[in-house]
């Protein structure tokens, strides 16, 4: 059964973002306004000499560097041992699961936290366990797992589609129609970002056109099909065009430019990572909405430590989240480079 606390957390300083204050963090480091930064909401000390096993997607990709890096900050503070790994690639399926179980069978570590490549194999690996075992970024849906550490994607998208909608009436467009470019039919993260996006804009005065919805697959080279679709349909422009990543929404934007109608049009992506800032200080994207990466890591040790501390934690537990745009860019940046340094 999985085990439920009340999270309280500590102010934490960081960028201003679009949206409503919700909830707090407790480091301050903190990159956004929901949740943002590293603190989980448990008020767990070290206690002990603790050595939590970290198993990412890959440790390659610089999204996954900030996990790595909100992990190892907590382990600094706390006096606690973390050792972090991953497979070569997002796809490297086979060699997470031989980590997971050389992990599980080691008796080296007190608690496990794994972002799970394939969530069912992953259930199936810790069937049983009695090792303390939390997900992080993609939940994982078995008996065994205590917490669940990651963005609320709906309600982060939801508070990105509200700001794309401020944002659009500033541009100056009367009727604030939007098209989302997706990624993988299916996929729960893309529902739950393709509904928050779709109440967010509706709720604050936008139409979310749900009958012209795109799909791309996630990926930039199949974004830019979908935006000369959007733009041969609506030649007269469209107000909002969100994506459920900053790589498709930046394709959208360059597959657009110079076509006069789309000038104004605002290009609201998801994840708030460099490259993202970059393009939005270029005005080559508009928006993004921020998931915390570095909060991430550090809640789920936090919470780890918590559970091994014999406290409570909730089966959820919102990393948070954020908008950043071109007013806010740069500090976003200067904080992520503050996090690898």
């Amino acid at each position: 059964m999985k085990l439920k606390h009340r999270a309280c957390a500590m102010a934490l300083t960081g960028i201003m973002l679009t949206g409503l204050l919700a909830g707090c963090g407790s480091s301050s480091d903190d990159t956004a306004t929901n949740n943002a930064g590293s603190g989980s909401g448990t008020t767990a000390s070290a206690g002990g000499d603790y050595n939590i096993g970290v198993i990412l997607k890959t440790t390659s990709a610089e999204y996954w560097q900030y996990v790595k890096a909100g992990a190892e900050a907590y382990a600094d503070e706390h006096g606690v041992s973390v050792e972090v790994k991953g497979p070569t690639s997002e796809t490297s399926y086979d060699e997470q699961q031989n980590m997971i179980e050389t992990d599980l069978n080691s008796g080296a570590y007190d608690a496990l936290i794994i972002a799970p490549l394939q969530g069912d194999q992953v259930a199936t690996l810790i069937s049983g366990t009695e090792l303390p075992i939390l997900a992080v970024d993609t939940d994982i849906d078995a008996p065994e797992v205590l917490s669940f550490i990651g963005t609320g994607n709906e309600e982060a998208a939801a508070q990105g589609g509200a700001a794309a909608v401020e944002a659009a009436k500033e541009a100056g467009w009367e009727e604030i129609k939007a098209i989302e470019i997706c990624g993988v039919q299916g996929d729960s993260t893309n529902t739950a970002r393709y509904e928050g996006y779709k109440r967010g804009i509706n709720d604050a005065g936008g139409e979310f056109l749900e009958d012209e919805t795109q799909y791309a697959d996630a990926v930039a080279d199949k974004a830019v099909t979908c935006m000369e679709a959007i733009m041969q349909t609506h030649p007269e422009g469209v107000a909002i065009i969100c994506a459920n990543n900053d790589d498709m929404a930046m394709a959208a934007a360059r597959a657009a430019q110079g076509n006069e109608a789309y000038a104004n049009t605002i290009f609201l992506g998801f994840n708030g990572d460099r490259a993202a800032c970059d393009a939005i200080l270029a005005g080559e994207e508009t928006m993004s909405v921020i998931q915390d990466a570095y909060g991430m890591g550090y809640k789920a040790v936090e919470a780890a430590v918590a559970t091994l501390n014999g406290e409570e934690v909730d089966e959820f537990i919102d990393s948070g989240t954020g908008v950043v745009t071109a007013e806010n860019a740069q500090e976003r940046l200067d904080e992520l480079d503050g996090y690898l340094s």
